[in-house]
């Protein structure tokens, strides 16, 4: 392969990377909700055994020579479960609220770009070729998925915005970063990253809304069925849609 065709260890930016990475998302919140609260295993032990499955799918993911969609979004959807629980730990555990939370986890997120894009010179996913970017990548996606919780419980909550509320917001954030996207010439990396957190709160307010209780503005359905479904959709896109990885800008 020359090296104008290399390729990237990450899938390439379409219609169905969103479709996968929302639904991720929101089995993300209600899959650690079922085993925190459900199972009451707690937010301090459901963080220690998402970390620990986290770890292994990226560990597993920097080892493998080139994308495999099944190791990639197995690793996503590990971040999206250990953000979950790791953001409820941070707000109600430690006792810095939602707000708090949103505020840490901001700066640290974008502590990680700053010095990622220190490190290598670039945080676009088209750069992505390295053990090295590879790990500021899964370090960025980790703070901005325990970002999306705490963002999203700050919305909903703190904001009262509730979830109908909170889905109105983050989507319609979602669709103006699409419009400018397709209307002007704003950087490309700065606008997927912006979706890419975005994201993230929404699958949390999307998750919310399906599992709390009834008088808390939820659906009440089952977590753990709740998470089965979500799963199979992602297995479903997975299987079903065009699974390609991002080439490497020279």
């Amino acid at each position: 392969m020359s090296p104008s065709e290399a390729l990237s260890k990450v899938p390439a930016i379409t219609l169905g990377f969103w479709v996968t990475k929302i639904l991720a998302t929101t089995l993300g919140e209600v899959g650690g909700d079922a085993v925190t609260m459900s199972m009451e295993l707690g937010y301090l032990l459901g963080t220690l055994l998402f970390a620990t499955v986290f770890a292994g799918a990226v560990f597993a993911q920097i080892r493998s020579p080139r994308f495999r969609p099944w190791i990639y979004w197995f690793a996503i959807v590990a971040s999206t479960t250990v953000g979950t629980t790791l953001a409820d730990y941070v707000d109600r555990s430690l006792a810095i609220g939602y707000t708090g939370g949103t505020t840490l986890l901001l700066g640290l997120l974008l502590i990680t770009l700053l010095v990622w894009q220190r490190s290598t010179g670039s945080i676009s996913v088209s750069q992505i070729n390295s053990p090295r970017s590879e790990l500021f990548y899964w370090l960025t996606i980790t703070f901005s998925q325990t970002l999306g919780t705490a963002l999203g419980d700050w919305a909903a909550d703190t904001q009262g915005l509730g979830y109908g509320g909170g889905i109105a917001l983050f989507g319609g954030l979602l669709g103006l970063v699409a419009l400018l996207y397709a209307s002007t010439r704003i950087s490309r990396t700065a606008l997927f990253w912006a979706a890419f957190i975005l994201t993230r709160p929404l699958g949390a307010v999307v998750g919310d809304f399906l599992d709390k209780p009834l008088d808390h503005g939820g659906l009440a359905l089952s977590r753990y069925a709740g998470s089965a479904v979500l799963l199979l959709a992602i297995v479903a896109c997975i299987a079903l849609l065009p699974q390609r990885p991002a080439r490497v800008a020279h």
